[in-house]
């Protein structure tokens, strides 16, 4: 409802972060609608230009939003700022590859006139952003969008709004119109109503795939309306032969506790074979145990934050005692850390002896382990989840790496490497839950437009055929 308020509240304090007021999803549409034409009739080289001035306003503004980013989702402050660094850069690669994807491109065809191939915007997209990455996310969507001509009503989650409220005054001092890229402050209901509106011409959403299948499945009658979806995942890391046990547990600790869990890519299942599984859940466990966890500002600084809030922090909690109570046998034991606030300990449960092993994103800092005997059963239990976003190996040969990535389900796919490493020049997406083949990234520029043939000639010229008088 419009003129409710939201409050954002800091999962490492419980003090207040942010207060607003609730959006008109109507008027922001309304407005959006009439700023279209406008913004899509500028030449590009004008709207790539307002970019990078977004990104010199984002890189003054740097220190503030990091801040702002860390309490509302509390993360550490360096990983606020590495956040932050990352949407800086992402603006420029996304001019990029708008220059690559969607350049002009003309055909001669000698008497039959020119081939021509150009991009229109959709119109009003809706960009509806997580609070696990409130601020990369949001950038890597609102401006490949705002390039390509279409204007903007973004939705941030109601756990962050500071975060969005400061990327919009970020895009108004670089010169975008305030209809051009509009705030819409709200909780679900609003995001909802943000989809679902026939004065939106394309949802661009990330976040859980509860809730973007429910958005896919309200507007199956709309064929004429662009939904991308970037989801979760269950996302495997295989750990084969390799000499370096010390480097791959690194690796494997990287993967499924960096961002306190709280990355759609993280590690959420490390297959391990038979013979390496007791040196290496050793070595892993022995680095979870090292992991400070402690509040954003704190000195040392943590490596991880609290989870998002308190439901958060509790489903989670509840679904390793499920673990626990179904078979699996703990490595290391999740712990409330704090009374009354989101921090949990990192955990780490063997579930090979999980009779039915629950096929749900466990969004935190929960590895499950599984034990297998060869290659096969590793890449077979690495795709047993309905999604598909990334997976990972690590050791093995050169060989091994191509028979996994052959036979793996996942649209990342990363070999000694973290599951969660940044690759901001490659499409970032997934299949099956994890998303609807409209993958973001490098590739975000692909859902911002679509692309136009046309057949042209400068004078009229024409034959008639067979079948005349």
């Amino acid at each position: 409802m419009s003129g409710e308020q939201i409050i954002s509240v800091e999962p490492a304090t419980g003090a207040q972060a942010w207060v607003g007021q609730v959006g008109d999803v109507d008027a922001a549409v309304a407005h959006a609608r009439e700023a279209f034409p406008g913004w899509a009739g500028q030449p590009l080289s004008n709207r790539i230009e307002l970019m990078r001035r977004f990104a010199n306003e984002l890189r003054k503004d740097a220190e503030a939003l990091a801040t702002m980013l860390a309490r509302e989702t509390g993360k550490p402050l360096w990983d606020a700022l590495g956040e932050v660094e990352s949407a800086v850069g992402r603006i420029e690669i996304s001019a990029r590859a708008y220059a690559e994807r969607c350049a002009q491109r003309k055909h001669d065809n000698a008497l039959q006139g020119i081939i021509a191939l150009r991009h229109k915007p959709h119109g009003v997209m809706a960009v509806i952003a997580p609070a696990s990455q409130p601020v990369a996310a949001a950038v890597s969507r609102i401006v490949p969008a705002l390039i390509g001509g279409n204007t903007v009503v973004f939705k941030p989650s109601e756990k962050a709004p500071g975060c969005g409220e400061m990327l919009i005054a970020c895009l108004q001092r670089a010169g975008v119109p305030g209809t051009v890229a509009q705030l819409l402050i709200g909780r679900g209901e609003e995001g909802q109503a943000l989809a679902l509106h026939p004065g939106v011409d394309g949802v661009l959403f990330t976040g859980s795939a509860q809730v973007g299948i429910g958005i896919r499945r309200r507007l199956a009658a709309r064929p004429d309306k662009l939904v991308a979806l970037e989801m979760g995942g269950n996302n495997p890391l295989i750990l084969w032969d390799t000499p370096k046990l010390s480097e791959a547990a690194v690796l494997v600790v990287q993967s499924a506790f960096g961002g306190g869990g709280q990355r759609c890519t993280a590690a959420r299942r490390l297959i391990v074979r038979d013979s390496l599984y007791e040196p290496v859940v050793e070595a892993v466990k022995a680095l979870a145990e090292r992991i400070i966890c402690g509040a954003p500002f704190d000195d040392p600084a943590p490596y991880m934050g609290p989870m998002i809030d308190g439901p958060a922090a509790d489903g989670l909690t509840d679904s390793f005692l499920y673990l626990l109570s179904h078979g699996g046998k703990a490595v290391k034991h999740m712990v409330r850390l704090r009374e009354g606030l989101p921090f949990v300990s990192p955990a780490i449960i063997d579930v090979t002896d999980v009779a039915e092993r629950p096929d749900v994103e466990l969004f935190g800092p929960l590895l499950q382990v599984v034990r297998v005997e060869d290659f096969d059963s590793a890449i077979a239990e690495a795709n047993n989840t309905r999604y598909g976003l990334a997976a990972g190996l690590i050791g093995g040969t050169p060989n091994d790496y191509n028979r996994f990535w052959a036979n793996i389900r996942a649209g990342v796919v990363c070999w000694n490497r973290p599951t969660n490493a940044e690759m901001p020049a490659a499409p970032q997406g997934g299949i099956g839950l994890s998303g609807n083949h409209h993958p973001g990234g490098y590739y975000a520029v692909d859902q911002c437009v679509h692309p136009v043939a046309s057949a042209e000639l400068e004078q009229p010229r024409a034959v008639l055929g067979a079948g005349f008088k």
